[in-house]
């Protein structure tokens, strides 16, 4: 579509120095054959509109105009023809769709028509929908990507069927190992089990009760060494002996308020999905209830009863199968184009004079592990960009990192607010290939990069975030998250 754009304002071009606005222009309202005409062509020529992908009924052309105002109508099927959604005139070709564009050339944006209608099927160029074009001795000097908001929803409704459309199933592997951990265990025990397996979270099975009831993550831990370095400088190896998960779980139950009203613990309800669901509803779970992972239980019998753990299902996961499905086919998603910098993704260094903007959470390597530990907890965010003193990417700390303490009992004798994220990020070095491998910890891109490369890079195993940076110097311009792609795609 870019390429056809450029073509436009190539052919329309008569006069250096002209200042173009690319348009968009679209019939929504079906036919075998659509054209436009208006002033702009003088009423001599049919501009051919064709049917967008996908949406066989709606059609598109795009046409660069002056700033001023113009008159057009749509000859469809032979007969001329006038949107009733748009703003409308009389004329000397009869009733016409009217449009005015701003004549004030310091616009970066062109601001919404004036006469244009609630509800108008006519907006700005697919590609130039928020600058102007100044052609110059017929050289475009300025092209900035952008989508309209009806490919940007058309995208959206693909990637929405497809997930509606296609279950938990796709995402089990041929073999694989899942973890459990019995509620009754230590958590020392069950936080050695995490270290030496590689894993950030487990889910929790009550012998009891014959059933799982939640999931042990790495959050846990970071907040079970904060409460109990509240008892003393350094964290002693019999303090952890003494608590069970189970025994944690209740507690924390109680530092969060979750007692009912004669003071007794209230279970959270356990987050899972079963193979039929459909990913759409697994994804929705996961953003909702703003957890890594949702397990998949199946159980044969009626009532539930001896359930199965199939697998771990992640944002991972399901957007390697939108990437799958869409890898030869990605004109159907007009948004995959768009740079990053384009749409509203992900957490970004405010600029300047942007003071609402939420800020992008960073330390350097000689902060404290525990300034670390309580900015994942109070921020609610999973990584945070290690920088030098010019903000440049050093390297990231998330929070599966917590359990690289369990190497060597670390935990032990260490002190949370002395010791540096360097230190922790040296000590838990041999670890980061059981979980998250070093290479793929510090993951990359450039605000130029497009959602398909970022989207691409994402859905490989382990890697979980993008640092936005500058080429060159490294300095971190922001960071885009698994849970950010998602938000935006759907909306």
């Amino acid at each position: 579509m870019f390429a056809s754009s450029m073509d436009t304002v190539r052919d329309t071009t008569r006069t250096a120095g002209t200042m173009l606005i690319p348009m968009r222009f679209v019939w929504p309202y079906g036919g075998r054959s659509v054209f436009l005409s208006g002033s702009f062509t003088r009423w001599s020529e049919l501009v051919p509109m064709t049917p967008m992908e996908g949406c066989p009924t709606v059609f598109q052309a795009i046409y660069s105009l002056t700033p001023g105002y113009h008159q057009y109508k749509f000859f469809v099927d032979g007969e001329w023809r006038h949107d009733e959604q748009q703003t409308c005139t009389p004329g000397e070709y009869g009733i016409v769709n009217t449009v005015r564009l701003p004549t004030e050339p310091s616009y970066a944006a062109p601001p919404a028509n004036p006469e244009m209608t609630p509800g108008s099927s006519m907006d700005v160029d697919t590609e130039a929908f928020r600058r102007l074009v100044r052609i110059n001795d017929g050289w475009l000097s300025e092209a900035v990507h952008s989508v309209s908001e009806a490919d940007l929803q058309c995208s959206r409704h693909r990637i929405s069927a497809f997930l509606s459309t296609h279950t938990v199933y796709e995402l089990l592997p041929e073999s694989g190992k899942v973890v459990a951990l019995d509620i009754d265990l230590p958590v020392k025990q069950a936080f050695h089990i995490l270290h030496e397996q590689g894993i950030p979270t487990a889910p929790l099975w009550d012998f009891s009760k014959g059933k799982f009831v939640g999931v042990l993550s790495a959050s846990d831990f970071i907040l079970i060494l904060k409460e109990l370095g509240k008892r003393g400088s350094n964290l002693t190896e019999e303090e952890l002996e003494t608590h069970t998960i189970s025994a944690w779980k209740e507690g924390k139950a109680y530092l969060n308020g979750q007692v009912d009203g004669q003071g007794r613990f209230l279970s959270r309800q356990f987050i899972h999905a079963e193979p039929f669901d459909n990913l759409k509803d697994v994804a929705l779970k996961i953003l909702q209830n703003q957890v890594a992972t949702v397990p998949i239980i199946h159980s044969s019998a009626e009532d539930g009863s001896f359930p199965q753990l199939l697998h771990l299902a992640s944002l991972s996961g399901i957007l390697k199968c939108i990437c799958r499905y869409f890898r030869h086919c990605s004109s159907l998603l007009p948004v995959l184009q768009l740079p990053i910098f384009a749409i509203p993704v992900g957490t970004w260094v405010p600029k300047i004079g942007e003071s609402n903007r939420r800020p992008l959470a960073m330390l350097r390597p000689s902060a404290s592990l525990s300034s670390a530990l309580n900015l994942l907890i109070q921020a609610q965010v999973s990584s945070i960009p290690i920088v030098d003193d010019n903000d440049s990417l050093l390297d990231v700390y998330c929070r599966s990192d917590i359990t690289a303490l369990a190497k060597d009992r670390a935990y032990t004798h260490i002190n949370l607010d002395e010791m540096t994220i360097h230190q922790a990020l040296q000590l838990g070095q041999d670890s980061f290939s059981l979980y998250e491998p070093r290479s793929q910890r510090c993951q990359m891109c450039l605000h130029s990069d497009s959602l398909h490369k970022v989207m691409d890079r994402l859905a490989n195993p382990g890697v979980r975030r993008l640092v936005i940076v500058e080429a060159g110097s490294k300095r971190v311009e922001g960071i885009i998250s698994l849970s950010d792609i998602f938000k935006f795609l759907l909306g």
